[in-house]
């Protein structure tokens, strides 16, 4: 059996990025980032439940503050009282996980997309993707950017404008680019 070329990002495998089912779904979070921002300003409880329509999951008291991209939304988890705020970039071609409790700055960047490193695959219109987990009761510091299959471990602190290039373990300060643990 054949796999789609959706199946085959949603499992972080190489895949046409401009196949019709993949730009029909860019598509149809274009028109839901639309009404996502359109709701600019209603209470908290609206931007919750447009938000439950698109992203897997929405744990209670979870917000993002628009406004806000990304490719999907669909492999979007927010846990329970997460906070993203202003201008944020999510690049969720696989699961980008947001543990319970975290704070993301204005305009930190997410990204599970990647590339190949060879370049007749890159010419040929592959890429795949790389999940990216942050813990609970994380701080992200504003205009970091979160690089393709990082983990970040609970309670850690990302440094304001970081690049986070690798792991970072649980309680662990990280600063600078590439960030390095601090101390």
């Amino acid at each position: 059996m054949t796999r789609s070329e959706k199946d085959k990002m949603l499992a972080g495998d190489l895949y046409h990025a401009g196949a019709a089912e993949i730009q029909d779904a860019l598509l149809e979070t274009s028109v839901w980032l639309r009404r996502f921002h359109a709701a600019t300003g209603e209470a908290p409880e609206v931007l919750r439940g447009i938000l439950a329509e698109r992203l897997c999951s929405v744990g209670d008291d979870a917000v993002i503050r628009p406004p806000f991209h990304c490719d999907y939304g669909f492999n979007i988890e927010l846990g329970a009282g997460s906070f993203v705020n202003f201008n944020c970039v999510f690049l969720d071609v696989v699961r980008i996980t947001i543990g319970a409790g975290t704070q993301i700055g204005p305009a930190v960047q997410v990204y599970t997309a990647d590339h190949p490193r060879d370049p007749l695959q890159r010419r040929a219109g592959l890429e795949f993707g790389r999940p990216v987990v942050i813990g609970a009761h994380v701080w992200i510091g504003g205009g970091a950017i979160i690089l393709p299959g990082v983990t970040i471990g609970d309670d850690a602190i990302i440094g304001a404008g970081s690049v986070v290039t690798r792991s970072v373990p649980a309680g662990a300060t990280v600063v600078g680019n590439p960030a390095r643990i601090r101390g």
